[in-house]
Formats: structure tokens, C-alpha cells, sequence
């Protein structure tokens, strides 16, 4: 899987696989899956559901479970890795088998976590130890843990950009632009690739939302306020989106723009910039290995905006570990979440931010730590609600479509004005939260 992030389909798609998960679930509501006070005792044959098809195939997901089984050896591990995650699972959650292990599926309505999940401990406890833990607390208990995090910034090839002879990372998004123009100058680079055919890494545009603004209350002001409003966080995101496409800084043509092919491109120094996250750094140095130029060429920088000097990223989590209420073995399928959180070195292998806030940063993110950048944990209190608004508003801020509408309107394939567009969207979004606050 190319994203660490699985995107929700249309709304009637979401309704839809709503309903679907309102079978069986709930005969065990309130169970915990409480840690086993002797790993070595712990017992029982687990099935994990994981989205990780390709450490599945392989083999990499069994090498986990041999190093597990140093330490809980009556516990065996197997692995159903699932091509079409989300659309499996919600199947399976018709029915009180869905493996001992899952990841949360994004259509699983966070106040139904304790319906189809049992809870990993009290909030307090596990936030003292782990990053994300709000993503999933439910009345004061947390049902689901994350094992990597992922910080949204621009990868960039260094190559490239030097060529260009900017050797600084731009504080500012005017600065940015500038820059965008001197690799349009001086080299044959793309300047900026939007994958705006691909549609999904549109949405990592989102993740600018605390980025900007250093505010780690991002998420829930979204729930009380206007997102498009002058100065917030997703306007200035969505106004330099705009202002890339509009100076003619992207491809000739964004509907043709590929996914696969931008990796190596990038890595070759075809294309110079793109706004993803962590995770696709590695994905772009394995790119340029096969195409044999130098992985350190890939480079990553924050967000080009600073809040009293110093640049901010907001942290996200990946998909979050569970376990399954009705499993019959849960102090083993808790064991395995422990371990392979804590313990697994999963979070090193992928170069990912480690859920624990006790470890150190990452080898990608020397850069952010040398600079300064402070990593922001989004309270995620009301996350449930920001995703009712924006269900009701039709707006999609975590789903492709109104930046695609963007990019039209920036490249002249539709009409109309920028501020028009953000007055559009605000207008759904403050009905929407109204009618949702009413509720």
C-alpha cells in the first residue's frame, strides 16, 4: 500500500458501510483485553487482519511473529493480509469474526468503539506512555494504538533544488513560490507535481491544519469555527495549492499525473517537489536506488510558514491496532499489540515517528530536530465531530474531490475566484456545524 493513510469513499459509500457494521457487534460491550501479567503464559492462536499485504507476502510479518515468540511462546501468531481492507473488514464486522487483531477501520464511527473493540486501559495511563491515544479514547478508555506516526512536510529532491541555488528552507509561502519559480528557471525539473489524477495525495494538504499555525487545538477549532476563515490554517494551505497551480508551477497537465511514475521521477530529479508526509520518503529513496541515483538526494522540510520563528508539524497516526471484543483469546492479541508497538522495531523499519514519547526521532527527521521544528500531537477530542461536520457539509477535507476543484479552478478548467470558492466552502461548513451541534 502506497499511503499510510486510507481515504473514506463518497458520502453515500460511507453510509452505506456504516450500516453494514451494526451487526452483531455489542454482546460485549465493555470487555477490556488486559495485558498478561506473564508474557510467557500467555496463550492461544491469534489471527491479525492487516492491511500490510506486501510484509505479509514477504515474509517479513512472520519474522514479528518468530521474535515474539522469544518472549510469549504459547501464543501463535497467523497474519490475513487483506488487498481491500476496508471493504473486507466491514464484512467481516457483520459477524462477530473479524480476526483477534485489526486495524480500526476508518468506517467505524468512533462512539461504536466499545461495541466492536475491547479497550487497551484508561486514557490517563496510556497517554502518559504513547503518542495518538485521543484518536481512539471512548468515555475515558482507549480502544486502538497506532504503531508509527507519520509528520506531514514537502519531499523534495536537494539535488534539484541546489541546482536552483536555494540552499535555505522558505519561511514563508511567498518564499516558496519564489523558489518554486528559480527551479522553473534554472533546471528542467517540474517544479511542483500535484498527483492531482490519483486524486488521494491531494488530501495530505489537510495536514497543514496545526502545521501552520503551531496550534495543537487545530483539530477540535474546526469543530467550533470556520475553516476558510482569513488567516486559518487550511486557507493559507489551500491559497499556496492555488497559487502553485495559478503560476503555472506543476505539470502541463495534472489530469495525466501518475502516481507510481512520480517516485522514480522525483528521484531522478524530473520533478523537484511534492507535498506528502514521512512516510513517502522512504518510498522515494527506494526509488532512487533502482534507478540508481542517490538516495540522499531526497530531502524533506516543513510546511513554509513560521509561528514566532520556529516551524511546526502536526503528528498523525496510522492505521490503529485492536482488539476484537469477541476475541476468545484477548490477553494474547493485547500481548501482541504491546509487543509490536514497543518492542517490534516496526517504527525503525519504516523510518516512521515511534508512538512512544520517550523515543528518539527518526533518522529522516534529523533535519526537522537540527532546525527546530516542533512536532505537534493534535488533541483529538473532538475529531469524531469535525468528521460529522464535514460529512454533513459535503465539503471533504480528508477526501480529494474540492481540492481537485481547486487545482480546476487555479489551472482556468473551471470559473470563478478564489475567494468565491472559499466562501462556498465555508458556507457548508458553518451550516453543517450547526445542524451537527444541534443534534
Amino acid at each position: 500500500m502506497n499511503r499510510r493513510h486510507v481515504l473514506a469513499g463518497s458520502l453515500a459509500a460511507l453510509a452505506l458501510l456504516a450500516s453494514a457494521c451494526t451487526g452483531t457487534g455489542g454482546s460485549a460491550e465493555g470487555a477490556d483485553a488486559e495485558a498478561p501479567a506473564d508474557p510467557a503464559k500467555a496463550e492461544g492462536t491469534i489471527t491479525v487482519l492487516t492491511h500490510r499485504t506486501d510484509l505479509v507476502q514477504d515474509g517479513t510479518m512472520k519474522k514479528y511473529a518468530a521474535e515474539f515468540n522469544r518472549t510469549h511462546p504459547k501464543v501463535k501468531v497467523e497474519f490475513d493480509g487483506l488487498t481491500d481492507y476496508e471493504g473486507e473488514v466491514k464484512i467481516r464486522m457483520n459477524t462477530e469474526d473479524y480476526g483477534d487483531v485489526l486495524m480500526i477501520p476508518a468506517v467505524v464511527q468512533k462512539k461504536d468503539y466499545p461495541r466492536f473493540f475491547a479497550s487497551l486501559g484508561g486514557a490517563g495511563e496510556r497517554a502518559a506512555k504513547y503518542r495518538f491515544t485521543d484518536y481512539s479514547t471512548v468515555d475515558g478508555k482507549v480502544y486502538g494504538q497506532s504503531p508509527i506516526g507519520v509528520v506531514p512536510g514537502l519531499v523534495y529532491n536537494k539535488r534539484v533544488w541546489n541546482r536552483a541555488g536555494i540552499t535555505d528552507w522558505p519561511t514563508t509561502p511567498a518564499e516558496f513560490l519564489d523558489d518554486l519559480a528559480a527551479v522553473r528557471a534554472k533546471t528542467d525539473a517540474v517544479p511542483y507535481y500535484t498527483n492531482f489524477k490519483d486524486m488521494w495525495p491531494l488530501t495530505q494538504w489537510t495536514n497543514v491544519n496545526g502545521s501552520v499555525g503551531c496550534d495543537a487545538q487545530a483539530t477540535n477549532k474546526l469543530a467550533a469555527g470556520d475553516p476558510w476563515a482569513k488567516g486559518a490554517d487550511l486557507r493559507v494551505g489551500d491559497t499556496l495549492l492555488y497559487d502553485i497551480v495559478r503560476a503555472g508551477l506543476v505539470e502541463k497537465d495534472p489530469s495525466t499525473t501518475n502516481w507510481e511514475a512520480s517516485k522514480p521521477r522525483l528521484a531522478k530529479g524530473e520533478i523537484a517537489t511534492m507535498w506528502l508526509g514521512s512516510w513517502a520518503v522512504v518510498q522515494m529513496r527506494d526509488a532512487a536506488e533502482q534507478a540508481g541515483t542517490d538516495p540522499d538526494d531526497i530531502g524533506f522540510m516543513p510546511f513554509p510558514a513560521q509561528r514566532d520563528g520556529r516551524y511546526c508539524a502536526v503528528t498523525s497516526p496510522d492505521y490503529q491496532q485492536a482488539v476484537n471484543v469477541h476475541s476468545a483469546h484477548k490477553a494474547a492479541a493485547r500481548a501482541w499489540i504491546d509487543w509490536f508497538t514497543d518492542k517490534s522495531g516496526y517504527a525503525d523499519a519504516n523510518l516512521a515517528l515511534s508512538p512512544l514519547k520517550d523515543a528518539p526521532l527518526p533518522g529522516l527527521l534529523k533535519p526537522y530536530e537540527e532546525a527546530g521544528v516542533e512536532l505537534v500531537d493534535l488533541d483529538d477530542t473532538k475529531g469524531a465531530e469535525v468528521k460529522a461536520i464535514d460529512n454533513a457539509s459535503e465539503v471533504g477535507i480528508y477526501q480529494p474531490d474540492y481540492r481537485q476543484d481547486l487545482v480546476d479552478l487555479a489551472r482556468g478548467a473551471a470559473d470563478g475566484d478564489l475567494d468565491g470558492f472559499f466562501a462556498g466552502l465555508s458556507e457548508k461548513w458553518n451550516a453543517a456545524r450547526k445542524t451537527v451541534g444541534s443534534r
